[in-house]
């Protein structure tokens, strides 16, 4: 069973940046790849950010694509998302999850492990 804290959300101005964090605990962390989705009030849980095993390679959600960076650290049981340029659109809960799977994961039902997510507010 692998445990998932999210840390480092909280209230910013647009144009700013946050940077979250993902600490894993239970299990073998190099063994998931990780991404990050939101959730954001009345909408679905929308796909941000993945990265592989390794960490060789990433993809990003369209909404996002050129403003954030997903990273891990595989030592730290880690996984980061640098989030700049904020908008107040990027309003939302933010979930850290975990997939046993090789590759890119960007699907939610294909998610084994999630986090109970950090709020990002956004004001304009």
């Amino acid at each position: 069973q692998v445990q998932l804290v999210e840390s480092g959300g909280g209230l910013v101005q647009a144009g700013g940046s946050l940077r979250l964090s993902c600490a894993a605990s239970g299990g073998t962390f190099s063994r998931y790849a990780m991404a990050w989705f939101r959730q954001a009030p009345g909408k679905e849980r929308e796909f941000v950010a993945a990265i592989t095993r390794s960490g060789g390679t990433t993809y990003y959600g369209d909404s996002v694509k050129g403003r954030f960076t997903i990273s891990r650290e595989n030592a730290k049981n880690t996984v980061y998302l640098q989030m700049n340029s904020l908008k107040s659109e990027d309003t939302a809960v933010y979930f850290c999850a975990a997939a046993d799977a090789m590759g890119i994961i960007t699907i939610s039902r294909r998610i084994d492990y999630w986090g109970q997510g950090t709020q990002v507010t956004v004001s304009s």
